[in-house]
C-alpha cells in the first residue's frame, strides 16, 4: 500500500482542503553559489590586506634603516643595496623560477593564485619604496626591527590562514610543512637563515646579521600567532538532523574524517546523531563555514585539545 503526502497546508481536520502559499511561506532556498562567492571575495580581501601590510612592513621599517631579513624580499634587499636595482624586481624574478616549482607540488590552482598574489606583492612593494623613503619610526633601528618584524608575520600569517602564499621562501616553508611535522615558522626560519647571514658580504656587519635574526624570529613568531598555531589541533561535537550531509561536505571540502555517535537528549528524550571531528586549529573556519551553509541552526562545540596521533596528525611515537 503506497502513502501519499500531502505537501500544502490542511485548514482543519475533517475536510482535506488546500489553501495556496502566500509569500511570506514561501521559504527560499539558500544560494550556495552565492554564498561561496562572497566567502570568496572576503578571503581574497583578507589576503590583500595581508600583503599590504607585509610591504609596509618591509618598506616603512626594514628597508629606510638598512635591514635585512629572510626571504625572496630579504634576497632583494640585499642585491637592492649592493646594486640600487628596486626590491620589486629581483623579487618578481626570482619567483618565476619559484612558481614552476610549486606548479609541480601544490598543482596549477595553487600556483595560479600565487601568480596573481606575487603580482600584487610586487605591485605594493614597488608603490611602496617609491613613496616612503625615511623610515617611518627615525633613528629607532630596533624598534623598526620590532614592528617591522611584527607587521610581516600578521601579513603572512593572514595570507596563510586563507590558503594563500607571497612566493619565494613561503613555498618552500609551505612544501616542509606539508611533508614534514615542522609548523610553517620554524620552516621559515630554516629556509631564511642563510639569507640573513649572507647579507655580511654587502654590509660587513656583524650588527646587521643581529637585527636581521631579530627580525626573522619577530617575524616567524608572529605567523605561528596569527595561524593560532599550526601544531594545534581541535575537536568538534556537532550536533544537528542533517548530520549525513555535513559529515558528507566535511569529508569532501575539508578532507576530514568523520565519526557519527549516537546521543539521548536527557530533557527531551530524543535520539540524537552527533558529529565527530578531528581538524587542524587552521582549519576551523572551513568547518564552521561548511555547518553554516548547510544548517545555520546546528548546535557546535569545539575544544581545543593537546595532541593528535595517527594519520593526518602528528605521528604516533613511543
Amino acid at each position: 500500500m503506497t502513502r501519499k503526502f500531502n505537501t500544502f497546508p490542511r485548514i482543519n481536520n475533517k475536510n482535506t482542503t488546500f489553501a495556496p502559499l502566500n509569500n511570506h511561506q514561501v521559504m527560499k532556498k539558500p544560494n550556495i553559489n552565492t554564498t561561496s562567492i562572497r566567502q570568496e571575495i572576503q578571503d581574497q580581501a583578507i589576503i590583500i590586506a595581508g600583503l599590504m601590510l607585509y610591504a609596509l612592513g618591509w618598506t616603512g621599517f626594514l628597508l629606510p634603516n638598512g635591514l635585512v631579513t629572510g626571504g625572496v624580499t630579504g634576497i632583494g634587499a640585499i642585491v637592492f643595496f649592493a646594486t640600487g636595482m628596486p626590491v620589486a624586481v629581483t623579487y618578481f624574478t626570482i619567483n618565476l623560477i619559484l612558481l614552476v616549482i610549486s606548479i609541480r607540488v601544490f598543482g596549477f590552482k595553487f600556483s595560479a593564485k600565487t601568480v596573481i598574489y606575487v603580482i600584487i606583492l610586487t605591485v605594493l612593494l614597488s608603490t611602496a619604496q617609491t613613496i616612503i623613503r625615511e623610515p617611518l619610526v627615525a633613528g629607532e633601528a630596533f624598534m623598526s626591527c620590532i614592528l617591522g618584524g611584527v607587521l610581516c608575520g600578521m601579513g603572512l600569517g593572514l595570507v596563510f590562514n586563507f590558503k594563500g602564499s607571497t612566493g619565494g621562501t613561503d613555498i618552500i616553508a609551505l612544501i616542509i610543512h606539508k611533508y614534514r611535522n615542522i609548523s610553517i615558522g620554524k620552516a621559515l626560519i630554516i629556509c631564511d637563515l642563510m639569507i640573513v647571514c649572507s647579507s655580511y658580504i654587502v654590509f660587513q656587519s656583524i650588527e646587521k646579521i643581529v637585527y636581521g635574526l631579530v627580525v626573522m624570529g619577530v617575524s616567524s613568531y608572529t605567523v605561528d600567532l596569527v595561524l593560532n598555531g599550526a601544531r594545534q589541533s581541535v575537536q568538534f561535537f556537532i550536533f544537528s538532523d542533517k548530520y549525513a550531509e555535513i559529515a558528507d561536505t566535511i569529508i569532501s571540502q575539508a578532507h576530514r574524517g568523520c565519526t557519527i555517535i549516537n546521543g539521548t537528549g536527557w530533557y527531551s528524550g530524543n535520539t540524537v546523531k552527533i558529529v565527530v571531528v578531528m581538524a587542524k586549529k587552521n582549519e576551523s573556519v572551513m568547518i564552521f563555514r561548511i555547518v553554516k551553509n548547510i544548517d545555520p541552526k546546528a548546535f557546535i562545540s569545539q575544544s581545543s585539545v593537546i595532541g593528535i596521533y595517527g594519520q593526518g596528525f602528528n605521528i604516533l611515537k613511543d
